[in-house]
């Protein structure tokens, strides 16, 4: 911020100021005792041509185009405060977001999908015995046709998501869908994150199925992964959706990506459906990015 000039009067400084202020020229007006109503210019690279239309005003302070910008920047002011008490409203305390569901301070959507795995976890005798959950799987073949899904099966493209393997497997799956679906909800909506979930989870199965040529796999990491990748991109080109990832966290996560994919954690935590993850994290930056498009 830096000084221009002064004016003796205050009702020419702030003239001038509202004048300066439709230009696109942020300024504050202030009283500086000696020496009367100084102007200061809050941009650096706006310093000179605000200097020259300070030296205009001077030289005709009645002309009234000034006294028509003023009303302007009061239009101006007005429009951009409730664009500001939007924003802030959007942009509340976390702990007013999510109204408590049965004591569960997360959203619903989130709630029935956490649930649901849950209970298909327990079906299958906590991953060690598939047989009741089968028609759950993408397929039962490991050939390309997808046969059951073609035969009208269409439920099988969704729910891999559902099945887990072991505890570990189901709870940091269930960890981070807590976490990141509830903010979706709280931040915008539970339709939002239903169509999230449904178009990641077919995509990432998909993109598992046809590339490791398997379908033994489940887990809700893809859907995940997409979460995260949408709330990521989202967040840095749109602050206002109010959805915010902190850097650690996107490193870690992938950094575990390539972890799975350079298969070092094999032997410890046995096969990974990689290709979920990562076709999960290209469709969720995707659709933070074209979402955001239109904030911007």
């Amino acid at each position: 911020m830096r000084l221009i000039g002064h004016l003796e009067s205050e009702s020419n400084a702030r003239t001038f100021g509202d004048f300066l202020y439709v230009q696109g020229i942020q300024n504050q007006v202030e009283f500086s005792k000696g020496e009367g109503w100084g102007i200061w210019v809050n941009e650096e690279e706006k310093i000179e041509s605000a200097s020259q239309l300070l030296s205009g005003f001077r030289q005709n302070p009645t002309d009234s185009k000034y006294r028509t910008e003023a009303k302007t920047a009061e239009e101006l002011r007005a429009k951009r405060s409730a664009e500001d008490d939007a924003w802030r409203k959007r942009l509340r305390d976390r702990r007013e977001l999510f109204k408590p569901l049965a004591g569960y301070g997360f959203g619903p959507l989130t709630f029935a999908l956490m649930i649901i795995s849950i209970i298909v976890f327990v079906l299958s005798h906590f991953g060690d015995n598939i047989e009741p959950i089968r028609r759950l799987f993408i397929s039962e073949f490991r050939d390309s046709s997808l046969t059951e899904i073609r035969q009208g099966q269409i439920w099988r493209l969704v729910t891999p998501i559902f099945i887990h393997f072991n505890i570990p497997h189901i709870f940091f799956n269930m960890l981070w869908m807590r976490d990141l679906g509830s903010m979706i909800e709280g931040r915008q909506s539970s339709w939002l994150l239903g169509l999230l979930v449904l178009v990641i989870a077919v995509g990432s199965n998909l993109a598992q199925f046809y590339i490791h040529h398997s379908p033994a796999f489940g887990g809700m990491s893809g859907v995940v992964y997409g979460l995260l990748g949408y709330i990521w991109i989202r967040g840095k080109l749109d602050p206002a959706s109010g959805l915010f990832l902190h850097p650690s966290t996107v490193t870690m996560m992938a950094v575990w990506l390539v972890l799975g994919f350079s298969g070092i954690l094999r032997d410890f935590i046995g096969e990974m459906a990689n290709y979920t993850h990562l076709g999960g994290l290209l469709i969720g930056m995707a659709w933070g990015y074209f979402s955001s498009l239109r904030y911007r």
